[in-house]
């Protein structure tokens, strides 16, 4: 499997790139590009390929403990392509770290920049793709409960993302676009909270109009049932 390939790729890269670390690693960047955050050079060395297998491992296993594990045969090879595509952008920023540790001077954020993009798109892509389940995709009250309010509100999540990963491509050219482009994706979440909420109250509504129409319906044929009754009493 090739995401196995690629966490095993973060491995090799790890004991080769060991001796060569400083014994204080730069390990977290902030949103303008300058290093936050520090690691000693065991933690700092292995953490992120051991990360990155957990996190493979897990979303190998997920599915298999869904309660709607049915669904994922509508989205299973995008589900799959997701999996590579996460390891994959681990094992690019893991690189991206190394680099900066062995001293290479560069724009981090100028790097992240098509990383994020492709991984904001191919969010996107499946977003449109996803049908309901409890680990993948944007999970409310709402579109758990609602499969039309899933599939409204995921489409929505999905161009969001889309527009978040093409904005986030500018920032090879204009750095601080990879930042508008984060900014993009956390409105999503918001935007497609309150979205969900909305439809689910809009279908809620819509039942209860149909309920109450069905119910004079029903009503309305009842009347001259009895008044045949009672002209057959007489």
């Amino acid at each position: 499997m090739l995401s196995v390939a690629l966490v095993a790729l973060s491995f090799v890269a790890a004991f080769i790139a060991y001796p060569y670390m400083p014994a204080r690693m730069a390990s977290h960047w902030g949103m303008d590009g300058e290093v936050d955050g520090y690691m000693a050079r065991d933690a700092g060395t292995f953490f992120v390929p051991v990360l990155t297998a957990a996190i493979a491992a897990l979303m190998h296993v997920l599915p298999s403990f869904d309660p709607k594990k049915g669904n994922y045969i509508h989205f299973q090879k995008e589900y799959d392509e997701l999996v590579v595509v996460l390891v994959a952008f681990m094992d690019y920023v893991y690189l991206l770290s190394l680099a900066f540790n062995l001293g290479y001077s560069f724009n981090l954020l100028q790097f992240m920049a098509p990383a994020f993009g492709v991984l904001f798109l191919y969010a996107g892509a499946i977003l449109a793709k996803a049908k309901q389940n409890w680990f993948v995709g944007i999970k409310t009250p709402w579109t758990l409960s609602s499969e039309k309010v899933w599939d409204r509100t995921h489409a929505l999540g999905s161009k969001l993302f889309m527009a978040a990963g093409a904005v986030a491509f500018l920032g090879v050219l204009v750095p601080r676009m990879f930042v508008a482009s984060v900014v993009i994706v956390v409105a999503a979440a918001a935007a497609t909270f309150v979205y969900s909420y909305a439809e689910y109250q809009k279908e809620m509504k819509a039942k209860k109009g149909k309920a109450g129409l069905a119910g004079k319906g029903a009503k309305g044929k009842q009347r001259p049932q009895g008044r045949g009754k009672q002209q057959a009493n007489r």
